[in-house]
């Protein structure tokens, strides 16, 4: 069952693409819907996704698919559906929605910028109204962020002080993947994450520092590596 918002935004998707054969950006979703920030959006259409509802295009940020839509939804110039007479009918009539054909798009995304995260002691990451253009091919499905990376205790993964971090929300990671963890939250680093029975120890990858070893609530994850950007002066 999906959200009223839910259903708002994949009506609108689904009105746009038949209008202009384009999906909407996130801008025009964002005050379509009127929400805040377009954070909101990205959750909506990563829910929509989940739930088979929609796809993304792969490397194309604003090509959006719609799948199935909605017993209630409606489509086309006549704006009604005609009522499921069956259990049945009400599955076809799902499946049987036809994807729009959707033209070539842009292959950029805007991203939250959350300010910047510590690769060495842990400082506070910040929570920003900005946001950052991302090439889509960097990008999975689910929602993300974008981080400015502040030292340099993870060169050896590759990351280095002034790359932009592209994180996965999310508060589960297994072991060895590189993730941001809040710790007491209060502050946020850029590791490692090890598991050491009821421990969490954050590893560095540079030599010169040492691994921090933490009580098991003391560590929040909230995401996991998905890109790194990097700018050349």
């Amino acid at each position: 069952m999906l959200t009223a918002k839910q259903h708002e935004l994949i009506r609108f998707i689904q009105q746009k693409l038949e209008d202009t054969g384009i999906s909407p950006s996130f801008e025009e979703m964002k005050e379509a819907l009127d929400l805040k920030s377009k954070s909101g959006v990205h959750r909506l259409i990563s829910a929509l996704e989940e739930r088979g509802f929609i796809r993304r295009l792969p490397n194309r940020a604003r090509a959006l698919e719609v799948i199935k839509l909605p017993e209630d939804s409606v489509t086309g110039s006549s704006r009604s559906v005609a009522a499921p007479t069956s259990a049945n009918d009400s599955v076809i009539a799902a499946h049987t929605a036809k994807p729009v054909a959707v033209a070539p798009a842009n292959d950029i995304i805007d991203v939250p910028l959350h300010g910047r995260i510590a690769a060495g002691a842990p400082i506070e990451a910040i929570e920003g109204q900005s946001s950052m253009p991302v090439p889509a091919a960097l990008l999975g499905p689910g929602d993300h962020y974008a981080l400015e990376v502040s030292g340099d205790s993870m060169i050896e993964a590759g990351i280095f002080d002034g790359d932009f971090a592209l994180v996965k929300r999310t508060e589960t990671a297994r072991d060895g993947e590189i993730v941001v963890a809040l710790v007491d939250n209060e502050e946020a680093t850029l590791k490692y994450l090890r598991k050491e029975g009821a421990m969490i120890r954050l590893d560095p990858a540079n030599g010169a520092y040492e691994p921090q070893l933490y009580e098991a609530d003391r560590v929040q994850v909230q995401g996991k590596l998905a890109g790194l950007l990097r700018r050349y002066h």
